[in-house]
């Protein structure tokens, strides 16, 4: 299997959808971007055996949250939901970042989870 195949099916079963429809928007200003994501974090790293994927996504929700980025949060809230993660582990992770990166992030988290949690009945 070649390393987009190998990201597609990582990123396809986090999901638990088909992705071509995430990087539609990237087709006509940057093809190669959806390519590359799907490459290296999803065919080389989260791929890898030490951590599964439980902990690799409640990482994730605590990178983005740190960050900021709420669309790509949501994903990640979405993803750490199929990966195992509770609506409560999700929420303290937020939380804890309010140490390292503000209330205010941490607010906007818990607000992302909120919605993923509405959209899928978890509230």
């Amino acid at each position: 299997m070649d390393r987009y195949e190998k990201g597609k099916k990582c990123l396809e079963d986090i999901q638990k959808a088909p992705v071509d429809e995430l990087f539609k928007e990237l087709e006509d200003i940057a093809p190669d971007l959806s390519r590359f994501v799907i490459e290296f974090p999803y065919s080389e790293i989260y791929t890898r055996s030490d951590v599964d994927l439980k902990t690799r996504e409640l990482c994730t929700v605590a990178a983005l949250t740190t960050l900021g980025t709420i669309p790509q949060l949501k994903d990640h809230i979405n993803a750490a939901l199929n990966v195992g993660n509770s609506p409560s582990e999700i929420v303290e992770i937020i939380m804890q970042m309010c140490a390292y990166a503000g209330f205010p992030k941490s607010i906007n988290g818990v607000m992302a989870a909120k919605e993923v949690f509405e959209e899928k009945g978890l509230l």
